[in-house]
């Protein structure tokens, strides 16, 4: 983070191989990069849990709203190991049930109703980082 600005950190699992991941991964890259650009930031989470003290403090200094393709919660898991505390955690498996016509098409191409299930997440978490950066 190159400004002393408070930023929401956007984390989402890893989830490689997993659809549901590649679901999160691309709701946290719309509201990062297109939707809530200069109120979010995010990071890796390998870099969580290999020790980065950048991005522990990261996470344990900002805001921070997980996002979980699978029951593991490995994103909430993970800042939660490192001392931090998400404000709100997000799982992928909540807008699939929300909206069961959604089927995401596969790991590597979510198809169009894959990339509409992100977009539909990456609304509910645009409006938290609003809540957030009041």
């Amino acid at each position: 983070m190159t400004d002393s600005k408070k930023r929401v950190v956007i984390m989402p699992c890893s989830g490689i191989g997993k659809a549901y991941g590649s679901v999160g991964r691309e709701a946290m890259y719309q509201v990062v990069e297109e939707m809530r650009p200069d109120a979010t930031t995010t990071t890796c989470l390998s870099l969580l849990t290999l020790g980065d003290a950048d991005a522990q403090a990261l996470v344990r200094e900002q805001p921070t709203i997980t996002i979980d393709g699978c029951p593991s919660a490995c994103a909430k898991v993970s800042v939660e190991a490192v001392g931090g505390k998400p404000a709100t955690e997000f799982r992928v498996f909540d807008v699939y049930r929300a909206h069961r016509e959604l089927k995401v098409r596969s790991v590597s191409e979510l198809g169009e109703a894959g990339r509409e299930m992100a977009r539909l997440l990456a609304e509910e978490i645009a409006a938290k980082v609003d809540e957030l950066s009041k």
